[in-house]
C-alpha cells in the first residue's frame, strides 16, 4: 500500500500544489474545460513538463528513470493509445483479468482494434492499465462514453481495486453525482488553484 505525494508540484495552467492521496483513497478533480486537469495527471505521469516533485512513499519521480515511474503510476488518458491489430496485442496475456467484469469474454481478444467502439476502447485500455498492477491510479474521464450500468462497472472495478490493492486514486470527472459517489475528498481547479469541493 502506498501514498503519492505531490510537493510543490507545478504543471502548466497550474500554481504550485501540496498534496497527499492516502492508500486506497479517492480524490476526484473538477474544473471548466481547459483548466488543467488533464495537464496535471499527464505531469503527475512525468509525460508533460513539470516543476517540483512527486512520489510514491519514499520512492521520487526525480531520483528513478521515467519507465519506472510510468509502471507504478498508471495513467489512463480520455483517449488510449492502440498500436497493434488485435486485442490481444495491447494486453501482457492471454487471460488478463476483468474481462468479464466489464462485459468482455475470451473472444474478445480477437476483435479487430479498428471495429471498437470508444466505449469498448475505453473499457480495454482500463483492463489494459489493472493489468499491470499499478500502485496509483490517474484517471481522466474513465466512463466518459459509457452508458450508465457500464459506467457503474467500471467505477465498481476501480473502487475494489483501489481497496484491495490500496492504491491511491486521482479521478477527473464532469459528473457531479460521479464525484459523490467515488470520491473521499473533492477538488475543483480555480484561477489555477486547487480548493476543497462541497456539497449541501
Amino acid at each position: 500500500m502506498s501514498s503519492l505525494h505531490l510537493y510543490q508540484f507545478q504543471s502548466l495552467l497550474l500554481d504550485p500544489i501540496d498534496l497527499t492521496v492516502e492508500p486506497g483513497e479517492c480524490v476526484t478533480l473538477a474544473g471548466p474545460s481547459g483548466c488543467g486537469k488533464s495537464l496535471l495527471l499527464r505531469a503527475i505521469a512525468d509525460l508533460d513538463p513539470h516543476e517540483g516533485d512527486a512520489a510514491i512513499d519514499d520512492r521520487r519521480q526525480s531520483e528513478i528513470r521515467a519507465h519506472e515511474w510510468r509502471s507504478q503510476v498508471g495513467l489512463l488518458p480520455a483517449e488510449s493509445h492502440w498500436w497493434g491489430d488485435l486485442v490481444r496485442d495491447h494486453l501482457p496475456s492471454s487471460e488478463p483479468p476483468h474481462l468479464q467484469e466489464l462485459g468482455f469474454d475470451a473472444d474478445s481478444l480477437d476483435w479487430s482494434i479498428a471495429r471498437l467502439s470508444s466505449g469498448e476502447k475505453q473499457r480495454l485500455a482500463l483492463i489494459r492499465l489493472l493489468a499491470g498492477q499499478p500502485g496509483a491510479l490517474l484517471l481522466d474521464e474513465p466512463t466518459a462514453n459509457l452508458d450508465q450500468d457500464t459506467g457503474q462497472r467500471v467505477e465498481a472495478l476501480i473502487d475494489a481495486y483501489r481497496r484491495e490493492k490500496g492504491a491511491p486514486v486521482i479521478w477527473v470527472s464532469h459528473d457531479p453525482e460521479q464525484r459523490k459517489r467515488v470520491s473521499d475528498r473533492a477538488f475543483l481547479i480555480e484561477n489555477r488553484a486547487l480548493r476543497h469541493e462541497t456539497w449541501s
